[in-house]
């Protein structure tokens, strides 16, 4: 149960960084990997840890650049290896200048581990040999082709133009 409550603990006090990257990867906003926060394993408590991927993803601020912070590190990394979990590091500081390089890291090693395929509405169509991307609808909306729009006279002034409604 102390575990709990210190990743509890940690999850209060989070950092600019951790509060940056948690928007990216919670409720499964992450092409739909589940992400915990402080995940304890063991005596360590990871930032953020996908349990399906197996991938680890740490944010180091300054201190982790010292000696003595590095040695702990690795034998954390040591002990993660051991059970098959993948640690991802990121200095703090790279996050401001390389948010997209983080984040395609991140996206390409979690689809290296556990893939997961991309909504249809993503891939492009191929027609005729070229491959287009405009022709697709957008889910939910009807497509321009298909249902052409339909002038109807509107009570408070001239014709407007308003799609039939949906089968």
């Amino acid at each position: 149960m102390a575990d709990i409550e210190r990743a509890r603990q940690l999850r209060k006090k989070e950092t600019w960084a951790e509060k940056l990257v948690w928007s990216w990867l919670r409720n499964r906003r992450f092409t739909g990997y589940k992400f915990r926060r402080q995940h304890p394993i063991g005596i360590y408590y990871l930032d953020f840890f996908c349990e399906e991927a197996k991938l680890n993803v740490e944010l180091d601020g300054s201190q982790h650049g010292f000696p003595d912070q590095r040695k702990h590190d690795a034998g954390r990394e040591k002990f993660l290896q051991s059970r098959g979990i993948k640690t991802l590091r990121f200095w703090n500081s790279h996050l401001r200048r390389n948010a997209q390089s983080i984040r395609d890291t991140i996206y390409n090693e979690l689809q290296a581990r556990a893939p997961h395929p991309l909504p249809d509405y993503t891939r492009p169509i191929k027609s005729e040999g070229k491959v287009r991307f405009n022709d697709r609808p957008h889910p939910g909306q009807a497509h321009s082709l298909t249902r052409p729009a339909a002038t109807l006279s509107h009570p408070m002034g001239e014709g407007q133009e308003k799609r039939p409604p949906s089968p």
